[in-house]
């Protein structure tokens, strides 16, 4: 029986960002009915002869699929600002030459983007059978455009990892920005820090807002951008994970720090309130000093209290965003998108009126 060989367009490899560790889980994951590959869309950010190949000979590979007839669907990964551009284009081009397109949404930053660009929008996900979002708001901003029946909200999902033996460590991951609130934490930790001597706060990645950092700050060291295996290997060992964002949709670093036993302290935006409430985890308001300030006090101060929300946040991940829990429901997402093309395939842009061609 031939395989349903699943491409997603985006891009893949040892490369910071969660998008992109989406598709690495993918491309690692035995699924029973199909064959996941990449279509490398995009380059290095402000590498534009780069993007302009990659975005060329994406549309050269998606004709060539086309032109073989292949049992395929593509799944494209869509973010906002450019990234909407450039794999929104290639979404509308396959869905012109016939084959099925699932658009899979990522970005914390989809509903601005949706506001001021409605016409875009409906023009990309009318040309698509399937949407996956990663939040309700982003669910409801679709389902505008499409119709309720073609969205599906699906939680990203990763491997499960090992995380056992515990340092008393504090692990930022991601870009160390405004946006994922660095000088939050920079400030809640010269706070506790004389309190908790023992401890550490390590932060790895790639330094975006280079005049937020505080190069003095007790207690702390700064790793720069680490490779995605050395980022987790940070992970099985740490106690405590932090990611005080001012803004998200559902970061893969929460998920991998549950994964890995942490305990995590994060923010009430996007969709980590539905991963850490209901005492799953720490939830502080985005920007709060104090409010991290009191979160960290209780995390490092009482090992029962963070031993505790670190075994309630692995067990919620286990069964609701492990790999295992979740992978068998979009490989069947994939599949129907594939039935559906067969059957009856999806005219381009005619659900709901606005901005369609």
């Amino acid at each position: 029986m031939t395989r349903t060989r699943v491409y997603h367009v985006g891009r893949a490899g040892d490369i910071p960002g969660g998008m992109t560790q989406v598709v690495n889980a993918y491309l690692a994951w035995p699924f029973d009915d199909v064959t996941v590959d990449v279509i490398e869309s995009r380059g290095d950010p402000g590498d534009h002869l780069t993007a302009v190949r990659r975005f060329t000979l994406s549309l050269a590979q998606v004709r060539a699929i086309a032109k073989r007839g292949e049992d395929a669907v593509l799944v494209v990964h869509l973010s906002e600002r450019g990234s909407f551009v450039r794999e929104g284009a290639i979404a509308r081009y396959a869905a012109r030459l016939g084959l099925p397109v699932i658009a899979h949404l990522h970005g914390s930053e989809f509903a601005a983007y949706e506001e001021s660009n409605p016409e875009s929008v409906d023009r990309v996900l009318n040309a698509c059978v399937k949407v996956i979002t990663l939040s309700e708001e982003s669910s409801g901003i679709s389902a505008r455009h499409v119709g309720a029946e073609r969205v599906e909200l699906v939680p990203n999902a990763i491997p499960t990892g090992d995380g056992e033996t515990k340092d008393r460590t504090v692990v930022f991951g991601g870009v160390v920005s405004h946006r994922k609130g660095i000088d939050v934490l920079q400030a809640a930790w010269r706070e506790v820090s004389d309190a908790f001597p023992e401890w550490t706060l390590l932060v790895a990645g790639p330094l975006r807002d280079a005049d937020l950092v505080d190069d003095a700050l007790p207690r702390a060291r700064f790793l720069g951008s680490l490779g995605h295996a050395d980022l987790m290997e940070l992970l099985e060992h740490a106690s405590v994970a932090v990611l005080p964002s001012r803004d998200e949709a559902m970061p893969m670093f929460i998920l991998e720090s549950m994964a890995r036993r942490a305990c995590v302290v994060s923010t009430t935006v996007g969709g980590i309130p539905a991963v850490l409430g209901d005492d799953h985890g720490e939830l502080t308001p985005p920007g709060d000093v104090d409010a991290l300030v009191a979160a960290l006090r209780r995390t490092l101060g009482d090992d029962a209290h963070r031993t505790r929300l670190a075994a309630r946040g692995y067990d919620r991940f286990r069964t609701g965003y492990s790999a295992e829990a979740v992978f068998p429901r979009v490989e069947r997402i994939w599949l129907d998108a594939a039935g559906t093309a067969r059957s009856a395939p999806l005219r381009v842009g005619t659900t709901s009126g606005k901005g369609t061609e």
